[in-house]
């Protein structure tokens, strides 16, 4: 037979809310109500150049690609 119990979990203890089961083995499905955590405010990341750097920096090739080919790498050669 299957019958209802209210516990709270804090770690590994349980708390039984009201009647507690009379036997000495229990199995148990646990129903987990999570909460949808909506933030109050998007941040927005900041990515800008730094004012002293603006006009000074130049990208060479693919930012997630080396410029040189990996065939010209000296760490590579044996």
């Amino acid at each position: 037979m299957i019958k209802t119990y209210q516990i709270t979990l804090e770690g590994d203890k349980v708390k039984w809310l009201g009647e507690k089961p009379k036997a000495d083995i229990t199995h148990a499905i646990l129903v987990v109500e999570e909460k949808e955590i909506i933030p109050t405010q998007i941040l927005e990341p900041k990515r800008t150049t730094p004012e002293h750097l603006k006009g000074q920096i130049k990208t060479f090739g693919d930012i997630v690609s080396p410029v040189v080919d990996e065939e010209d790498w000296e760490c590579l050669k044996e």
